[in-house]
């Protein structure tokens, strides 16, 4: 068995070339704080008895993120464990020697997350560590939302849609599914998330995405209202919101170019959502209900906020290494 793995390893580090996955892979794997999380959620996971033996909670760990970055059911996570060389050496299974999880095990592990709450949590030690790194700010929030769509088709095992997820228009289209609503510094580092359906107007939850020690807030027009800027002004902080038309009055040259500088920084909220949708697929629901797909963007801007300050976390001479 040992000479299968090195004969493998040989034949894998020969290969002459690092791909984009590996490199990714190996970025993450030098930020994710592994000790930290592991600890948090070791309380929770089966111990060993004399029934089935539970596989190690870090790879267990590692499969669910490697979920959430390549976008994978649980059967699709299980197939890519036997057909990527890249993901098992992430993972740090050995084809010859260890068990590969079934289907039926990495979604329990993924349940048990969901019941003990531990994707906030996850999502709450990320930004404790930023915090602490003066990698997460605290002076500006952004405030933006975006919507995940869901299958609008009764054609599935219920014969019905999701009832949580509701139908709204944007411009002339018509969506149907969830908004996530985010909190984000003004360098666009997530520290709020909430999930509510797709017809809940943005400026309702603009108090639960604000942490309460800003001193600006942004956002677009959809945030903007009058009584808010005096409240917000009176209290010291900064309305950076961008300015509505009153009416069927257009707005003048002076606040266009005003909402144009603004949306300058306000902007930077938008990366986190290009990250999570355009490059990790997380772009439609995957389960029914509000909760589990908030648990999964809970996780995902918890590794969204690592990625996109990966190369600040990342030890010396370990950046792309594979």
């Amino acid at each position: 068995m040992g000479n299968q793995r090195t004969f493998a390893s040989m034949a894998w580090q020969a290969k002459g070339k690092v791909t984009r996955r590996e490199r990714f892979l190996a970025e993450m794997e030098a930020v994710i704080p592994w000790s930290r999380l592991i600890a948090l959620i070791e309380p929770h996971y089966p111990k060993a008895g004399q029934g089935r033996q539970p596989l190690g909670l870090e790879k267990m760990l590692r499969i669910y993120f490697v979920q959430q970055w390549f976008n994978l059911s649980d059967p699709q996570a299980e197939d890519a464990l036997y057909d990527s060389e890249s993901i098992r050496r992430f993972v740090r299974i050995e084809l010859s020697e260890d068990v590969v999880p079934d289907e039926t095990t990495i979604l329990r592990f993924r349940h048990l997350l969901e019941k003990h709450g531990l994707t906030a949590k996850i999502f709450d030690l990320v930004k404790e560590l930023l915090t602490a790194k003066r990698l997460l700010l605290k002076s500006g929030t952004i405030v933006d939302a975006t919507i995940i769509a869901a299958p609008s088709s009764t054609k599935n095992a219920t014969k019905t849609r999701d009832p949580e997820m509701k139908q709204t228009r944007k411009g002339n289209q018509w969506y149907f599914g969830m908004k996530l609503h985010i909190g984000a510094d003004t360098k666009g580092r997530v520290h709020r998330v909430i999930a509510t359906n797709a017809a809940t107007a943005d400026i309702t939850q603009l108090d639960d995405l604000l942490h309460g020690e800003e001193s600006t807030i942004y956002g677009d027009q959809a945030y903007w209202k009058e009584a808010d800027r005096q409240e917000f002004e009176a209290s010291g902080v900064r309305y950076r919101v961008n300015r509505r038309p009153a009416g069927r009055q257009p707005l003048s040259e002076r606040w266009r170019g005003i909402n144009r500088a603004r949306s300058r920084i306000r902007a930077r909220g938008e990366h986190p959502f290009h990250t999570v949708k355009r490059l990790w697929g997380f772009a439609t629901v995957r389960y029914r209900g509000l909760k589990k797909n908030l648990a999964r963007a809970q996780t995902m801007f918890a590794l969204a906020n690592l990625y996109r300050v990966r190369h600040h976390l990342m030890p010396a001479g370990a950046r792309g290494a594979p």
